[in-house]
């Protein structure tokens, strides 16, 4: 089959946007904004059938999920729950009419009031929700179930929020193993099914719980565990077992499904950041981009932006900068703005708060801004099917 060109999925403030290149990975239009301007924390594609998914909502459009079979021409909604819209215009019938609402029940009523993450594998489609729960699909995203085995985990009365609130963010199903679930949540942190979420592990522990000391920062290690506020989690290639995590104190490194965690900050210019993403092929190879810290601007460290590559696993870090702003740059990339395609070489991605999409080409060694001045970008996925 003749290889066709890369579509890059951008979840915004102010709706999806599609950039698509050619098969060179150049020549980039931008098309959007759709889902009618929703803000949309997360989209993805199946390469398969080309369906497209995003999720988002918030406290005015309640939680829904959206749809498109035809490359992101037309859109169509699943409503989760209600939000202060249907208020308003169960009261105004003029309003009703402008916006074309209907009294169709939300099945979740208001239980949630956003999507934040999607994943689709094995013939199911999962939802992350804020406040965290998960839900999933079996009819390609129409009618949807909560998955009570983590929603009654045992420590679900201790999960706390994070800044943005108590997120279930990132959903890893497992590509050879249908029953192999994780999910990341902050601030409550990694969750493991082995058997498709009827049950729950929990796992946070650190691997070297001897040496780790205390941490002031409640985010950070402390009592023989990572910090619970997992920013992003991702599975390495051919190694069902092999996870990174970005953490608000750190990155890490787990050999064994997430039941235990190794420390692999060192040689990063910071604790801090959202994003992290693996090669398509190479287990070791990963990248991240590290932010000043939480509560210090978060941007990137003196104000130049640079991806951190790693080609063994961790051991060692360098940054690449060539092609990204090295003076007065104060953007933002969050933990799901960074994503990568399955092409040789692999072809890196991320977006920013301040609406810019970068690309690299050649595994991250170089970078050129492909888009800009799109709204505040959430999340960034590649839909590859050459």
């Amino acid at each position: 089959m003749a290889q066709t060109g890369v579509k890059i999925l951008v979840g915004t403030t102010k709706g999806a946007f599609i950039l698509d290149g050619d098969r060179d990975r150049a020549g980039w239009t931008v098309s959007g904004p759709h889902c009618d301007g929703w803000p949309i924390n997360h989209v993805i594609g199946d390469p398969e059938t080309g369906t497209i998914w995003a999720g988002g909502g918030g406290d005015w459009h309640g939680a829904g999920i959206w749809r498109s079979e035809d490359n992101g021409q037309s859109w169509e909604v699943t409503k989760l729950t209600k939000g202060q819209q249907d208020e308003w215009a169960a009261n105004d019938p003029d309003f009703a009419a402008m916006i074309g609402w209907t009294d169709e029940p939300a099945p979740f009523d208001d239980t949630f009031s956003q999507i934040w993450s999607l994943r689709y594998g094995h013939g199911t489609l999962y939802a992350g929700a804020k406040p965290a729960r998960l839900l999933a699909s079996q009819d390609n995203g129409q009618t949807w179930e909560t998955v009570e085995g983590l929603t009654n985990h045992p420590s679900a009365a201790e999960w706390t929020p994070g800044g943005a609130g108590l997120v279930l963010h990132t959903i890893l199903s497992d590509p050879d193993d249908a029953g192999k679930l994780w999910v990341g949540i902050s601030a409550a942190g990694v969750f493991a099914s082995e058997d498709g979420g009827t049950n729950w592990e929990r796992r946070n522990r650190l691997s070297n719980a001897e040496s780790c000391g205390h941490h002031d920062h409640p985010a950070a290690p402390r009592d023989g565990q990572t910090g619970h506020c997992v920013h992003n989690m991702v599975q390495a290639p051919g190694s069902t077992d092999l996870l990174y995590q970005q953490n608000h104190h750190g990155v890490w490194r787990s050999p064994d499904g997430g039941r235990s965690w190794e420390d692999i900050t060192e040689g990063l210019p910071s604790t801090f950041g959202f994003p992290i993403h693996v090669h398509p092929r190479d287990p070791k190879t990963i990248w991240t981009l590290p932010l000043n810290g939480d509560s210090i601007g978060r941007y990137p460290p003196d104000a130049a932006a640079a991806v951190w590559k790693s080609s063994d696993g961790g051991a060692s870090w360098a940054d690449r900068r060539d092609g990204l702003p090295q003076e007065s740059c104060y953007f933002t990339v969050l933990r799901q703005a960074m994503a990568g395609d399955r092409r040789d070489p692999a072809g890196i991605y991320f977006g920013t708060n301040s609406g810019s999409v970068f690309a690299s080409a050649d595994e991250g060694d170089s970078w050129a801004e492909i888009a800009r001045h799109l709204p505040t970008i959430l999340a960034v996925e590649i839909l590859d099917r050459g």
